[in-house]
């Protein structure tokens, strides 16, 4: 199956994925007009009036980009909602997103069909997060138009699954958009995604460490100064495991290699250590495994010019095997 109409503008076969308190309009736009889909996480947008103002940017932006280069117009941008009954700012963000008719929407931590109409109504397309088949399944009976498999080794909320064996699995059932993240920071890796089967890799920590990215300059230093072996799989900070910087853990007074379990019933977005606090996103930061393939900050476009150029000199050498 081909993908959406709506993907015809992207000039690598990559979304920027949403990452909490890192992505702005400045990064997404930065990547839509370098041809890939950026996104953020509507939350990112605080208090929810600011939601709208960054969405009225955001189109405004791209809008002259556009007009100004019809031979390379941008890609489209996505909204991330988080779709878990902690959310209280769901139905304003929803109504938002329709009224602005954003042209993709990402759903994280639940599944649930009166978004998925909702997004529908205007003609958008909604991608939903799973990290197994199971909960893949359930996206689709309730309307989602395409799968992301958060696969091991992804940043931030992140599943444990190989993606060689996620995406075998749910190509056995799905053959409608299919995205890999895990660990995927160069354009040879994204030539792999699509490989196994994926359609688009779903790309983070690569975009933390460039000149537009929300984060601490430290933050961004940290992705360009580890490896693999400095991210540590954690339920601790939220009670859903995900990924993080051995560093951030280490500075926020923690031992990274013996950490306590948390509960995994409920969103818990704070830690106690010996009388401190450390908090995701703020204190500890989240970072997937291929951070070893980013060695310095700088523009996003630049990140993804070099994508490319790995990507096309990947599909070259394979071609002439």
């Amino acid at each position: 199956m081909a993908l959406p109409p709506i993907f015809d503008k992207l000039r690598l076969p990559v979304v920027g994925a949403p990452q909490f308190i890192i992505a702005n309009p400045a990064l997404v736009t930065a990547q839509c007009k370098a041809g890939i889909v950026g996104s953020f996480p509507a939350l990112n947008a605080r208090p929810v009036e600011l939601l709208e103002e960054w969405l009225t940017e955001i189109k405004a932006d791209l809008a002259a980009y556009d007009a100004a280069n019809p031979d390379a117009p941008s890609a489209p941008f996505a909204v991330n909602q988080i779709v878990h009954k902690t959310n209280a700012r769901l139905e304003q963000d929803v109504e938002l997103c329709v009224k602005h008719k954003v042209p993709i929407v990402i759903t994280s931590l639940g599944a649930r069909p009166d978004v998925n109409d909702a997004i529908h109504s205007y003609g958008g397309i909604v991608l939903h997060d799973v990290i197994n088949v199971a909960f893949a399944k359930k996206a689709l009976e309730k309307g989602a138009d395409g799968l992301i498999a958060v696969c091991a080794g992804a940043g931030g909320h992140a599943g444990g699954l190989s993606p060689f064996a996620l995406i075998s699995e749910l190509r056995e059932f799905f053959d409608g958009p299919l995205l890999v993240s895990g660990a995927i920071s160069t354009g040879r890796g994204i030539l792999a995604a699509q490989a196994m089967g994926a359609d688009l890799a779903y790309i983070g920590s690569a975009f933390i460490a460039t000149t537009e990215a929300n984060a601490p300059d430290a933050y961004k230093q940290m992705i360009v100064d580890s490896t693999a072996n400095d991210v540590v799989y954690s339920n601790l900070f939220t009670g859903v495991l995900g990924n993080y910087l051995k560093g951030s853990i280490k500075a926020a007074g923690l031992d990274p290699d013996n950490l306590p379990q948390s509960d995994p019933s409920k969103m818990n977005f704070a830690v106690g250590a010996e009388g401190s606090k450390a908090k995701a996103w703020k204190d500890i930061w989240g970072a997937g495994q291929g951070v070893g393939g980013v060695h310095e900050i700088i523009p996003a476009a630049e990140r993804i010019a070099r994508m490319k150029r790995e990507y096309d000199e990947a599909k070259r050498a394979l071609c002439a095997s």
